[in-house]
């Protein structure tokens, strides 16, 4: 009887060491997915979002932090003359978005120079350029 007890432990072994094993390989194969998939990606850092990439226009792209609710993306003739404003601005640097501003501006760019610091630009309401922030300005 003693061999049948034995064989048992020995099998209950490798079925718990089993177990062991694809509970652990499933653990690694889920992180592995988690940090490849496109989800949780910041498009803000996407290399393949550039732009100059037609699909993924600059004003569309939230940058560094998305935008805030109570401030809305500007488009047409407005965003254009803010977008080149800003250029006019930061010479090298690309527009992330243009919207308007909630803390005391009438609009503001977010930009990325070419060293990739980012900056805001900040307008009055005939988008002369009143000032020009570091980092992604102020957030309350």
């Amino acid at each position: 009887m003693t061999e049948d007890n034995d064989d048992r432990r020995r099998r209950r072994r490798r079925l718990v060491g089993w177990t062991a094993g694809l509970v652990t390989a499933g653990a690694i194969g889920a992180g592995a997915v988690a940090l490849t998939s496109p989800a949780w990606a910041d498009p803000s850092t996407d290399p393949s979002a550039s732009a100059s990439d037609p699909s993924h226009p600059a004003s569309d792209r939230p940058a560094h932090g998305g935008q805030r609710s109570d401030e809305t993306l500007l488009t047409g003739a407005d965003a254009d003359k803010a977008k080149a404003a800003a250029i006019a601005a930061v010479p090298g640097g690309t527009v992330d978005r243009v919207e308007t501003d909630a803390d005391g501006a009438a609009y503001e760019a977010h930009m990325t120079k070419s060293d990739g610091t980012k900056v805001t630009v900040k307008f009055d309401s005939n988008f002369n350029v009143t000032s020009v922030e570091d980092g992604m300005g102020a957030h309350k």
